[in-house]
């Protein structure tokens, strides 16, 4: 697979720090947002990452809020989202994949498992572009 730029919006600077080690060694790379409103400015001012990779969980702006923010542009419709969450209640999930999240992945985040879910996602972006 060929390198992504991934950008990841987490308020936890630990987990942005694991999750950028592991996509480092996967060959990826990463920016890490601490709020979903600094991404979505960088959005709205042309910028795009190739995987957007959500906390549901954050303060003010969650995750949730980001994705529906991403999935009503058009522009960003066919943007590949992963959301990310360690308390993820079933219903969570739902609603995420409801909006037009194109994957969970439960933290702690586990190395082959971000690689499953990063490959799962872009190889369907890619059969449905």
């Amino acid at each position: 697979m060929s390198k992504l730029k991934v950008w990841y919006v987490d308020d936890d600077a630990e987990m942005r720090h694991a999750v950028s080690l592991m996509l480092t060694m996967l060959g990826h790379t990463m920016q890490g947002f601490t709020d979903a409103r600094l991404a979505a400015r960088k959005l709205l001012a042309g910028e795009r990452p190739d995987l957007l990779l959500l906390d549901i969980s954050m303060p003010e702006v969650s995750g949730i809020d980001m994705l529906e923010f991403v999935r009503r542009r058009p522009e960003w419709k066919a943007l590949p989202v992963l959301m990310l969450s360690s308390e993820a209640a079933d219903a969570q999930v739902d609603q995420a994949l409801a909006l037009g999240a194109n994957g969970f992945i439960a933290k702690p985040v586990m190395l082959d498992e971000l690689e499953q879910a990063i490959d799962q996602v872009i190889q369907h972006h890619r059969s449905t572009d």
